[in-house]
């Protein structure tokens, strides 16, 4: 199994839930995030004073899955994601060892 993690634009949190609804995720974990990659915040003008933002708005999902099901989720996310501007984000993918359904004690890819 392994645990993908996207760091996404938070308006396009619905065209990639949607995506991965439609290759068949059934589970996944939305967290409102703040960061900065290359483009490294920007400047604004507010009441005629100049001031930086340093940490802009993301959102970062994560799914586990099955192996083989891993390249469709990354290509969706990709698909979904993209605007074609610097922000758009990052795809991690990592191995997980176990995964353990607390409520039943199921463990393995059943718990998913």
């Amino acid at each position: 199994m392994k645990k993908i993690e996207a760091v996404i634009k938070p308006f396009k949190l619905d065209e990639v839930k949607e995506a991965l609804q439609d290759i068949g995720v059934q589970g996944m974990t939305v967290t409102e995030a703040k960061g900065y990659g290359r483009q490294k915040g920007h400047s604004e003008l507010y009441r005629g004073a100049e001031y930086v933002i340093d940490f802009l708005p993301k959102i970062k999902l994560e799914v586990v899955a099955p192996d083989d099901l891993v390249p469709q989720i990354i290509e969706a996310i990709q698909t979904a994601a993209r605007t074609g501007k610097i922000g758009d984000g990052k795809i991690f993918v990592t191995e997980v060892l176990e995964v353990i359904r607390i409520r039943t004690g199921e463990t393995g890819p059943a718990a998913v």
